[in-house]
């Protein structure tokens, strides 16, 4: 055995990643996960060379994928670098979730969006709030349990992590509130994703938040039962998205709440899947006042950034998308 794992390892091709801003939040997190893999040669320029378009140009020239891990400006100034080249990009950041020529990287939205990533030249990564509000409401648009046209009510929280440096550093320093709400303007970024990939045409009303945990995200869509277009029950949602997701490993169906909670049933913790990938949704019914809650439940620097990052960089290599694995060996 120990022979036959020698000789796997040394013909194992290697793939080329190049980071291009590896000192941010998510930069740092991909970098972690890719620097422990035996398949995988990370690029990542000297300080001095961070901003020079010559250094970086070569380095996307040269690599299989470039991950951009930039605010969107900075992204978009990237992208410009890659005209004319034979480059593969996956952008974290916003700048191109919508835009055209650009594959939504998502593989879980739909039968066709797997096989779409592994052929695209360019792969938006979600939003994090995105991610969850889309893995809720797609499916329920596309079954037709709601209409197109409902305005979905979306208080979501996650941990402050997903504000980046500044705001780690604020939240720690003890210069921001335990709690607060934010985008009080309700346009916050990741609307139009969420509209364009779950299929409504009303802006719904999203609520964000951040908490004073570090890694965690709850996005959840509150909807009394009167908007359904006809009787629907906890079970036939579960069903739902038991159908939708069967084929989707990290997206897991909580029917039985109390496994995943926390040892006071009542409480579902924002910070359950830190550190992991994986997406949980929940659905909770106050039968009497016929309401119903249902809730995403993920990690925003994981399924929300760099776990799918590195998701679709598996897909774009040919790699398991879950394992990092070589599909062909």
């Amino acid at each position: 055995m120990v022979r036959k794992f020698v000789f796997i390892m040394i013909f194992m091709k290697k793939n080329t990643v190049f980071i291009d801003g590896s000192s941010g939040t998510t930069g740092l997190q991909v970098a972690s996960r890719l620097s422990q893999r035996a398949d995988i040669d990370l690029v990542i320029l000297a300080k001095k060379d961070r901003k020079s378009k010559k250094k970086r140009s070569e380095a996307m020239q040269y690599s299989d994928v470039t991950i951009l891990c930039l605010p969107d400006l900075a992204a978009i100034q990237a992208v410009e670098l890659t005209k004319d080249r034979n480059v593969r990009v996956i952008d974290a950041s916003s700048a191109h979730r919508t835009a055209k020529g650009w594959v939504y990287g998502f593989p879980e939205l739909c039968s066709e969006q797997k096989n779409e990533i592994a052929n695209a030249s360019f792969v938006s990564n979600p939003g994090c709030y995105a991610s969850g509000f889309i893995a809720l409401s797609r499916p329920l648009v596309e079954g037709r349990v709601i209409s197109k046209d409902l305005c979905l009510v979306a208080p979501s929280v996650s941990g402050y992590s997903g504000g980046g440096k500044n705001m780690i550093a604020s939240m720690k320093k003890g210069e921001l509130p335990p709690h607060f709400d934010y985008a009080l303007d309700l346009a916050h970024k990741h609307i139009p994703e969420m509209m364009m990939y779950s299929g409504l045409q009303a802006q719904p009303l999203f609520l964000p938040s951040v908490g004073l945990f570090e890694q965690g995200m709850l996005v959840r869509l509150a909807i009394p039962k009167a908007q359904f277009p006809k009787d629907i029950t906890t079970n036939d949602i579960y069903d739902l998205y038991r159908e939708a997701y069967r084929e989707h490993p990290l997206i897991k169906i909580c029917e039985s709440e109390s496994h995943s909670m926390t040892k006071n049933s009542s409480f579902l913790s924002a910070e359950g899947l830190a550190g992991d990938d994986g997406l949980e949704i929940f659905c909770f019914e106050n039968k009497h006042a016929e309401q119903l809650l249902i809730v995403a439940r993920l990690d925003n620097l994981g399924k929300g950034a760099a776990g799918a990052c590195v998701q679709n960089l598996n897909i774009m290599l040919g790699c398991n998308p879950y394992t990092g694995l070589n599909l062909k060996e």
